[in-house]
């Protein structure tokens, strides 16, 4: 695996907009499909900024690319939040990168896929039959969390069983809970739902390329711990370790892995 160091939140959001960019543009480039899965929260805005922004430039034919969200949060009757809702992950990315797409570039709205917590399964089949993803992005949670792929001990479940994970609904831990809260609910954990749809391990660790972002100070723990060499389903992120294309990007001004 790659580790890339990088000097802040700015370096790493360029950075990242730049892999993204040119693997879209290739595929492009060769009239081919492209299946992006992407992330949220606030690793990754200025990254969407900056990407939508090359896109954009260089009038990218987006035709041929699908996205794919890691994941979305239940709503109390058991559907996915509407997308109009604050802590939606449709509204942020309509907000942090679709509506920012020149309407020439060909990019439409059913390009865009979610998860769906009525039938999950159909988010792997749709994935399978469209070829797997070929890039990955990805944050990681303060509890080494990927997606919404929660920590599980070894007592509940073996390495080999975490890695084959589908999409599925979960119940979130509490320090995603108040983490979340923190960052998008203005610190109000009744504002954030106790259960979402993520995709599973299975999946993402499929993906051609993972690329992980990490710019937080409470990250430093879990990013040595995944040097140390171990994976277990106690640290879903350490799962990256087994496979033959991924890299994690980290801000040395916050993260320090001496």
């Amino acid at each position: 695996m790659l580790w890339t160091k990088v000097s802040s939140y700015e370096e790493m959001s360029q950075y990242g907009a730049a892999v993204i960019y040119r693997a879209v543009a290739a595929a492009a480039h060769r009239q081919q499909l492209f299946n992006l899965g992407l992330a949220t929260g606030n690793t990754m805005l200025r990254l969407y900024e900056l990407l939508a922004a090359k896109l954009n430039q260089n009038k990218t034919d987006l035709s041929g690319l699908h996205t794919y969200n890691l994941d979305e949060y239940v709503s109390p009757d058991g559907g996915s939040l509407p997308p109009e809702h604050a802590l939606s992950y449709r509204k942020y990315m309509q907000d942090n990168l679709f509506s920012r797409l020149e309407p020439a570039l060909g990019f439409k709205p059913e390009q865009a896929h979610f998860p769906r917590p009525e039938d999950p399964a159909a988010f792997d089949r749709l994935l399978q039959n469209n070829g797997g993803l070929h890039l990955q992005l990805l944050g990681i949670g303060f509890n080494g969390h990927i997606a919404f792929n929660e920590p599980q001990s070894e007592e509940e479940i073996s390495t080999a069983a975490f890695a084959a994970l589908p999409t599925r609904v979960i119940g979130l831990k509490a320090l995603t809970i108040s983490t979340n809260a923190k960052l998008t609910a203005g610190g109000d954990e009744s504002q954030v739902p106790r259960q979402a749809v993520t995709m599973g391990m299975k999946p993402i660790l499929a993906a051609a390329k993972i690329l992980l972002l990490a710019c937080f100070e409470q990250q430093s723990g879990v990013l040595q711990r995944i040097r140390q060499g171990r994976v277990s389903p106690e640290l879903p992120a350490s799962y990256l370790l087994q496979h033959n294309n991924a890299e994690i990007v980290y801000t040395q001004d916050k993260i320090s892995l001496e």
